[in-house]
C-alpha cells in the first residue's frame, strides 16, 4: 500500500501504481501536516504519510481518471476564460469612461457600447484603433467561451447522474458537472456538514469553549442521499 499527498500529478502517479498491482492511498496535504515532526524533510514527510495512512478515521482522496482530470480541465479552461473576458470588459468600460462613454452594467451592455465607440468619429484615430483590437479580442474570447459551454453540455446530457443532479434546485449543468467531478465517492462523508464545507458552502469548524460556531446539521449522509450520485 502507498500513500501520496494529493497534487497536481498524485492522479497521475497513483494510476500508473496501480498498473502494477499497488493499492493508493491519497491523502489531502492539510490532514498530513499534523503528523510532520521538526526538521521537515523527505524521510519526515514519508514518515508523516504512513502514519496518516495508519489512522482510522483518515479521509482519502478518490483517484481520478485520466477522462475524469480532462473534464475538469475543461471547466477549469472556462473560468480562466471567464476571467479574461471579465478583465477586458472592465479595461473596455474604464477606456470608454475616459472619453464619455458609458454604458450599463452587465455583458449584455458591452456590444452596444462597442458599437456607439465604433460610430464615433469624434474620438481620436488611435483610441478607436485601440477599442478595435479590444473588440476582437473580446469577440474571440466569447467564441472561446461559446465552445468550452457546448463541450460541458454535450458531456453533461451524455452522463445519466449529471442529469439528476440538475434536479436539485439552484444546480445547473455546470454545478452538476463539478458536483459529479469532485465529489467521485459521496458515501465517504461522514455528515451532511463535512460535505457542505467539501464544496465551499460553510464554512470550516470554529468552535470556542468546546460549544462549535456552526448550526449546520452534522446528519450523516445517508444512502438515499448518496444516490443522487
Amino acid at each position: 500500500m502507498i500513500a501520496i499527498e494529493a497534487c497536481g500529478a498524485s492522479h497521475h502517479c497513483a494510476r500508473l501504481l496501480q498498473l502494477f498491482g499497488h493499492s493508493v492511498k491519497l491523502i489531502a496535504p492539510q490532514l498530513v501536516k499534523p503528523y510532520i515532526k521538526r526538521g521537515k524533510n523527505d524521510a519526515a514527510d514519508a514518515e508523516a504519510l504512513c502514519e496518516a495512512m495508519s489512522r482510522p478515521t483518515m479521509r482519502f482522496v478518490p483517484v481520478k481518471t485520466a477522462e475524469q482530470q480532462a473534464v475538469l480541465m475543461l471547466v477549469g479552461v472556462r473560468d480562466r476564460l471567464i476571467r479574461n473576458r471579465t478583465q477586458l470588459t472592465n479595461a473596455i468600460r474604464g477606456y470608454a469612461g475616459e472619453f464619455g462613454l458609458t454604458a450599463a452594467k452587465g455583458k449584455a451592455h458591452l456590444d452596444p457600447l462597442l458599437e456607439r465607440i465604433h460610430g464615433d468619429e469624434s474620438l481620436p484615430a488611435l483610441a478607436r484603433e485601440m477599442f478595435a483590437v479590444q473588440a476582437k479580442e473580446y469577440a474571440q474570447l466569447q467564441a472561446q467561451i461559446d465552445d468550452v459551454d457546448a463541450r460541458l453540455m454535450a458531456w453533461h446530457r451524455a452522463d445519466e447522474c449529471s442529469q439528476r443532479l440538475t434536479k436539485i434546485p439552484g444546480v445547473g449543468p455546470i454545478g452538476a458537472v463539478l458536483l459529479k467531478m469532485k465529489t467521485l465517492e459521496p458515501e465517504l462523508f461522514q455528515s451532511r456538514r463535512q460535505f457542505a464545507a467539501r464544496i465551499g458552502l460553510t464554512p470550516k469548524d470554529h468552535s470556542t469553549a468546546g460549544k462549535p460556531g456552526s448550526a449546520v446539521s452534522r446528519e450523516p449522509v445517508t444512502k438515499d442521499c448518496a444516490a443522487s450520485w
